[in-house]
């Protein structure tokens, strides 16, 4: 595909590029997907590649009833928020190395949706909203147990979602966790129905500016205290893990999930990107062709997949 991606209104026109078997990518300014079957030096130079179900295995391709169906309904997707669909596939493939790096990219790109209007559209639907109301019990429950220190979501009313409240909580958690040498071990769980519903909507486009968003993001988030502590710590998922609610699981080197329990990523359809460290942890499990997928078809994903493709380590 050859045509301008940018009409002369700076609009967005045609954000995806289909590519049959075999077919090299043309554009790189739109988001490519694949069909398979295709050599796996192929798929990896696209986005992600759609394959029949049973024939092909690997990070870049994602098994689907309907690969030409499927594509189309990823096209529909992108088109829908074409601005968050690219921005979300410029910043997987950039993937800095360091963490750090990560973050603060994944954060500058969605500080700038922030100020989009796929983001505006998002907002104007949903209406207005009250704040949330202050938390009725401590937010973060921390209990010590010889070098063990257990941490557990608790706005169960709220899903455990990622707030204000439980964020700056489970921050100070994390960060006693690295002040003391003698826990040698930190288990994150949730209470009530699920593990986290990922960022409480309420709060959504409530910070003063972009600049002080980027900041708390990346300054006061728990995304990088958790990969400091990856190899101490250990997270247990159960029902709707959203946004968030994976996010930043996906730093820890053990995740542990219950059988039922599902994922999913749906700020795209938002017009942002994953904002809680998704862009830097979730690839490094599972490579960023099938990130992509996750934030792109916005759907749910089941447990035994996601053992399948290693977003967690056991289901039990």
């Amino acid at each position: 595909m050859t045509d301008p991606l940018l009409d002369e209104a700076g609009r967005i026109g045609e954000p995806v590029e289909i590519l049959e078997p075999g077919a090299e990518p043309v554009n790189r300014d739109r988001v490519l997907i694949g069909i398979g079957p295709r050599e796996p030096e192929l798929a990896a130079a696209v986005d992600v590649t759609l394959v029949a179900e049973g024939t092909a295995k690997g990070p870049e391709f994602v098994e689907v009833a309907d690969p030409h169906g499927e594509a189309e309904l990823l096209r529909a997707a992108a088109k829908e928020c074409p601005q968050a669909a690219l921005t979300l596939v410029e910043v997987l493939r950039a993937a800095p190395a360091d963490v750090t790096a990560g973050l603060d990219l994944e954060s500058f790109a969605y500080s700038t949706l922030l100020g989009g209007r796929e983001f505006a559209r998002w907002l104007a639907r949903r209406g207005e909203r009250p704040l949330p109301p202050p938390s009725p019990r401590e937010p973060v429950l921390v209990d010590r147990e010889d070098g063990t220190l257990r941490v557990t979501l608790n706005r169960p009313e709220r899903r455990n979602a990622y707030g204000r409240e439980v964020r700056d909580a489970l921050v100070e958690a994390l960060r006693l966790a690295l002040l003391d040498d003698s826990v040698r071990r930190v288990v994150l769980d949730g209470a009530g129905p699920s593990f986290c519903a990922g960022g409480d909507l309420d709060e959504f486009g409530t910070t003063p500016d972009l600049a002080t968003a980027h900041f708390v993001r990346t300054r006061a988030g728990a995304g990088g205290l958790l990969h400091r502590l990856a190899d101490r710590a250990e997270v247990r998922l159960h029902g709707s893990c959203v946004g968030a609610g994976i996010e930043l699981p996906a730093f820890a080197s053990r995740i542990l999930a219950r059988p039922g329990t599902t994922f999913r990523l749906p700020e795209v359809s938002m017009g942002l990107i994953p904002g809680a460290g998704g862009t830097v942890s979730i690839p490094r499990r599972i490579g960023r062709w099938r990130t992509l997928y996750l934030a792109l078809s916005g759907r749910p994903l089941d447990a035994g997949t996601a053992l399948d493709w290693g977003l967690v380590d056991a289901v039990e």
